[in-house]
C-alpha cells in the first residue's frame, strides 16, 4: 500500500475557497479505483497549512488519478490560491506496532 500526503499552505482569504473545492471533490476522489483512504488535516498552529493523506492500493492507482480529469480540474483550481509550493512525498508503512 502506498501512502501519500501533500502539504499545502493557502492563501489565508482562500481558505474557504479551498474547503469547498475540497468538499466538492471528496467523493469522487475517494471512488477512484485504488484509493482506500482519504484524509484532510489541519496544522494546529499554522491556520493556513493543511495536509492530505491518502492510501493507495499502488502507485500505479495514484498514478492513474493524478491523470484523470477530476485530479486535473481539482488541482488546477487548488494550485491557484496557494501562498507557497505544496510538498508531496509518498511513503510506504514498514513497521505498524
Amino acid at each position: 500500500m502506498l501512502i501519500r500526503y501533500v502539504r499545502m499552505t493557502f492563501r489565508e482569504d482562500k481558505i474557504e475557497e479551498f474547503l469547498k473545492i475540497f468538499n466538492d471533490s471528496k467523493h469522487k476522489i475517494k471512488a477512484m479505483n485504488g484509493c482506500q483512504h482519504l484524509e484532510l488535516m489541519h496544522d494546529i498552529n499554522h491556520p493556513t497549512i493543511f495536509m492530505t493523506h491518502s492510501h493507495w492500493n499502488s502507485e500505479i492507482d495514484l498514478n492513474n488519478y493524478r491523470d484523470s480529469e477530476l485530479f486535473k480540474i481539482t488541482w488546477a483550481k487548488t494550485k491557484a490560491i496557494f501562498a507557497d509550493k505544496p510538498i508531496a512525498f509518498s511513503v510506504e508503512s514498514l513497521i505498524v506496532v
